[in-house]
């Protein structure tokens, strides 16, 4: 794949406005406001990186795991990453975040790209040998499309953030030039994010996150919500 097209797919699909559901989600913003954790630009930004750090931790591992499978035409290893994945989401909303945003890529990609492969893992999909977690559907799609591991990692650590930003505009006081501006400079530690756990196992997904799990659980029985997480 030429580098200029190779740039094309990853706008393409790294895109915040691709259609998978992402901006029916707050990644735990929403709660986040209503209880007081996060305030204000300052606050918002140290709770986006904490998502982001243990993003990478946990679903950016099972990313780089899958994408090389891929690569591999070992199907079922990506099957194992999928699974890695779900049992990790310990709140039912991250359950659901998790499996109708991959499924929805899933969708997507079969129908733009009808490339071989995805259509093995869409069909896989259809008769639940695999739950079709996002981080596992990125990391086939973008093995898929010829993508380096890198960049399948940088479109999930992306989307984490820029779902988390586009949130908080709905929900508090920020402008969008400021939520741009926190976007740039939560994705300046991408490489450093890469390297830290480029060499991990799936044994090595980390997904302990208290004060997210309690968030979500209060967001499960909050009464006013724009956010399904």
């Amino acid at each position: 794949m030429s580098t200029l097209l190779a740039a094309m797919r990853l706008l393409q699909f790294g895109d915040s406005m691709l259609p998978v559901g992402a901006f029916a989600f707050s990644n735990g913003v929403e709660s986040a406001v209503q209880e007081g954790v996060v305030r204000d630009a300052a606050s918002l930004r140290e709770f986006v990186a904490t998502a982001l750090d243990q993003a990478a931790s946990c679903d950016g591992i099972a990313v780089l795991a899958a994408h090389r499978a891929t690569r591999a035409d070992d199907l079922p290893a990506v099957v194992v990453a999928d699974n890695a994945v779900l049992v990790r989401k310990l709140n039912e909303e991250a359950r659901t975040m998790t499996l109708r945003m991959g499924r929805k890529l899933a969708e997507l990609a079969v129908h733009v790209t009808a490339l071989p492969i995805l259509t093995r893992w869409r069909a896989a999909l259809d008769v639940r040998a695999t739950p079709g977690t996002y981080p596992a559907v990125l990391a086939v799609v973008g093995a898929a499309l010829a993508l380096d591991e890198r960049d399948a990692f940088a479109i999930h650590q992306y989307g984490v953030a820029t779902m988390m930003v586009s949130a908080a505009l709905r929900l508090m006081r920020l402008s969008h030039l400021d939520g741009q501006a926190l976007i740039f400079a939560l994705n300046a530690d991408v490489d450093d994010a890469y390297a830290r756990v480029a060499r991990a196992s799936l044994d090595d997904m980390a997904a302990f996150a208290p004060v997210a799990d309690i968030l979500a659980a209060a967001h499960v029985k909050a009464h006013v919500r724009l956010f399904m997480s």
